[in-house]
This record gives structure tokens, C-alpha cells and sequence, in this order.
């Protein structure tokens, strides 16, 4: 791995590992895992502006979003404070659509910088703390609340929940909502496939209960409904969170809090068959595709923000 302390690494680089021949034509030789920033407190959400070759995190606990610079290297404040946001994705049109904890609402940042509340209740009662998000071709947004950003001070406020651990579908036009999964513990990172005819979503229930769930599972997406839910890969000793698919239909998910050999990136073939690893010296939050050829993975590491470049191309990248 490259980074500010280490100059040289040695090709291939040992952090990427092949675990089934099917991920090897995605490992590049000559390209190494960089760290490209660190001291954050818990960085999540990465999303890739092409537009102005940048990217956007949350580091929740400090209350800010960062953005780096891709021309320059450098690292900024993009908004402090960011009401403890989490998530982060772009709509259709190129705005930003953001989770936030302390809120406990979605809201779009609009092209001229004027924020947007999209969603913030539903029935009446305010959400527990929107937690990740993705936009589908259709304009629809659909999003996890599993309350993280209510249970501790620290990633937010400490409040109550009145409602379930929902997933839900939002309809920006309508202002409808819609709940699309009543029966995950702690439902967090999700994505489509490429072909958005399945819906992957991550339940990280065993974060506060040892025997809860620690898995992804897979939807199909039936219009506006899920049907025929089914485990994909369970995630145990660790867990999974922030996830992502490439133009091939491969899964590529954050892992963590399993220790060294586990924590980083793990890539799923569309089957569900585990077929390699980047491996981090920190637990890896989530992640996207970026760069100009949509071919650069951003992994948000508990502190810091790595990259590499991989021989395929994100889905669904705006």
C-alpha cells in the first residue's frame, strides 16, 4: 500500500488478493492500493463528482464533509456542520442527496448550493437517522434508517425511535414514501445491480447484538417493490456496510471488524461466491467508483480515504 510514509510498493501489491481466477483480470499488476488521506474519525460516504474531479465524504463524528481535489491532491471542508451526515449519492441530475443523522431527514443539495429537504417523517413520525442511499434510473430514492445516529452522541443526537428499522422508497416528484423492507434488524449500505432488477442490501444487526445478523442480502426489484429476499453472503466474524456493484455485475462491499485478513474490500461474483480482497490496515466503511473511466475504487476507511485502480468500471456512476 502507498502512502505518505512508504514511497515504494512492491508489484503486484500484496493487499490485493485473488481469491477465485474470475477476479484476476480485475487486479491490475502495476496499480497499487494509495492511501490518499487520513485523519478523519469515521469517514463514510463517498461519492464521485466527475463533473469537477472531486470527492465528497462524511466524517460523522467531526460533524463536517471533506472534499478532495483528484488534480491536486488536496483536502477541504466541503460543509461544517454537516448535521452529522452519513450517506451520500447523486441524483440523476448530478445533485448531491445526503443521509443526515442530527436532522434525522434526506436532503438534495441543489446545482446553485441551496439544500433541499426531501424526506424527514413518515406516517407523522420523524426518521430514526437515515443512514445510506441510492438513486434509481427512475428518479426514485431509496434509503435504510437503522438509528445509529440516535443511539450515541457521538455520530449525532440521542433520542428515541418511533418508528422501525425500515428501508424505504421515496418519490421525489410525489413526495410519496413508501416502505420496501419492514424486517431487518439494522439495515444499512445498499445498491442495484446493473441492471437494477436486484437490490442488495446490507443488515448489520449484530453491531449491538452479537447474535443478530451480520449479512447481505438480495432482493428482486419488482416496479417499486421487493420480492423473493434471500441471503447472498453472510459477513460473520465481521460485517459488511457501504456496497457497490461494477458493470459486470461483481459486488464489491466494505468489511470490518473482523481484524487484520478481513477488514477492507471484499468482492462477490454475481453468484454470491467470495473471489477477492483488498486488504486494509483499518476497517473499511464504504466506498465508490470514480475517476474519469469510472475504473478508480474510494474505500472509506475508519480514518482515512484509499483508493485503487481496478480493470472494470462502476455501475450506475453519475
Amino acid at each position: 500500500m502507498r502512502d505518505s510514509n512508504q514511497d515504494i510498493v512492491r508489484y503486484p501489491d500484496p493487499a490485493i488478493e485473488v481469491l477465485d481466477p474470475r477476479f484476476a483480470p480485475y487486479r491490475i499488476g502495476n496499480a497499487a492500493v494509495e492511501r490518499l488521506w487520513t485523519g478523519g474519525r469515521w469517514c463514510e460516504g463517498p461519492v464521485w463528482f466527475g463533473d469537477t474531479r472531486c470527492l465528497i465524504w462524511s466524517d460523522i463524528p467531526n460533524n463536517r464533509m471533506l472534499r478532495w481535489d483528484e488534480e491536486s491532491g488536496h483536502v477541504s471542508v466541503f460543509r461544517q456542520p454537516s448535521n452529522y451526515s452519513n450517506g451520500n449519492t447523486r441524483d440523476r441530475q448530478g445533485r448531491l442527496v445526503t443521509c443526515e443523522h442530527a436532522s434525522r431527514r434526506i436532503t438534495r443539495t441543489e446545482h446553485d448550493g441551496h439544500i433541499t429537504v426531501l424526506m424527514d417523517s413518515f406516517d407523522g413520525k420523524p426518521l430514526n437517522s437515515p443512514n445510506d442511499i441510492v438513486v434509481h434510473s427512475d428518479g426514485s430514492i431509496w434509503c435504510t434508517d437503522p438509528g445509529y445516529g440516535i443511539m450515541v452522541a457521538y455520530e449525532g443526537e440521542r433520542a428515541d425511535a418511533e418508528l422501525p428499522n425500515y428501508v424505504y422508497r421515496f418519490d421525489p416528484d410525489s413526495g410519496q414514501a413508501t416502505v420496501v423492507a419492514d424486517d431487518f434488524a439494522r439495515p444499512n449500505g445498499l445498491c442495484f445491480s446493473p441492471d437494477e432488477k436486484r437490490l442488495y442490501i446490507v443488515d448489520t444487526g449484530c453491531s449491538h447484538d452479537p447474535n443478530g445478523p451480520s449479512h447481505i442480502r438480495v432482493f428482486d426489484v419488482d416496479g417499486q417493490s421487493l420480492t423473493n429476499g434471500r441471503i447472498f453472503f453472510d459477513m460473520k466474524p465481521g460485517m459488511s456496510d457501504g456496497i457497490r456493484t461494477d458493470i459486470h455485475g461483481n459486488l464489491w462491499s466494505s468489511a470490518g471488524w473482523a481484524g487484520e485478513g478481513f477488514d477492507g474490500v471484499h468482492c462477490f461474483a454475481p453468484d454470491g461466491d467470495l473471489i477477492g480482497k483488498i486488504h486494509l490496515p483499518e476497517t473499511a466503511a464504504n466506498l465508490c467508483f470514480g475517476g474519469p473511466k469510472k475504473n478508480r475504487l474510494f474505500i472509506a476507511g475508519s480514518q482515512s480515504i484509499y483508493s485503487v485502480y481496478i480493470e472494470t468500471e462502476g455501475a450506475q456512476t453519475p
